[in-house]
């Protein structure tokens, strides 16, 4: 809006306003994005209007984008106001977490001689979850410090170079709450996470807990240990690998862990 605003005023003052019409009333498509921008920039708008009607009248398509619903927007010309309401008005969420997923895949594809693993997509996809800019931002930087110092692209390397990001988009999730979700989930008591008991059916949902504590907390192993009936670490560092190897072999445990990860992030 910024740029429709800045060329068409330069177009006036150079008396090319017939060739900037043109230039844009020939376009098969027209995006905008930050319309707020040209509201209440009278001449601007009465354009802006003119294009649009142009552009709709051939059969064009108009796409604007805005940080509010039209009907939100004050001061916008009501003609204005009625075309962008006539059309198609879509509410734009956050990128939920599989579109992040697959935009750092996408984003690797195009550099096929960086290798970052899917345990570090999966890291980053779940933790900057705020915008997009940001996770691009900090998968770029990232990989400028792994290609300057040569060291391997890990998780432990991203959640130190990246501590400023992650520290900013993380939710403060507890034990105590990773705990309360999955026995709703398995439909335990919550006294079996801190009891001795080794039948499966309680065992396993423990393990999944325990999981999701190194995943979602920075927590370290003694420290999830002792929140688990004062488990040995090492008992944490099986749990965490055994639910990270049943999630690839196993798919009803990969969904479960899943549908607990999306309960707790949301």
């Amino acid at each position: 809006a910024e740029r429709f605003m800045i060329e068409f005023v330069s177009a006036m003052r150079r008396n090319e306003g017939m060739e900037f019409k043109a230039s844009l009333r020939e376009a098969d498509l027209l995006m905008v994005d930050d319309i707020q921008f040209i509201v209440g920039k009278n001449s601007t708008q009465e354009e802006f209007l003119h294009t649009v009607d142009s552009l709709i009248s051939q059969g064009k398509r108009v796409v604007v984008a805005a940080d509010r619903p039209p009907q939100a927007l004050d001061g916008v010309d009501q003609r204005l106001l009625s075309r962008l309401s006539m059309g198609l008005v879509a509410d734009i969420q956050s990128a939920g977490l599989e579109l992040r997923r697959d935009i750092l895949k996408h984003r690797l594809a195009t550099m096929p001689h960086q290798h970052v693993s899917e345990e570090v997509v999966e890291f980053l996809a779940r933790t900057i979850s705020r915008n997009l800019r940001e996770l691009e931002g900090g998968l770029n930087k990232l990989l400028a410090y792994a290609q300057l110092t040569g060291r391997e692209i890990s998780r432990e390397l991203a959640e130190e170079q990246l501590s400023d990001i992650l520290s900013a988009c993380r939710r403060r999730i507890t034990i105590d709450e990773i705990q309360r979700t999955v026995c709703e989930y398995y439909r335990l008591d919550r006294n079996e996470m801190s009891s001795k008991r080794r039948a499966r059916a309680v065992a396993r949902p423990r393990q999944v807990a325990m999981y999701l504590a190194k995943v979602m907390t920075p927590r370290s192993y003694p420290e999830i240990g002792r929140k688990f009936g004062g488990r040995d670490h090492s008992t944490v560092i099986h749990a965490v690998k055994l639910v990270e190897h049943l999630r690839g072999e196993d798919s009803e445990m990969d969904n479960d862990v899943r549908m607990l990860l999306r309960q707790l992030e949301s």
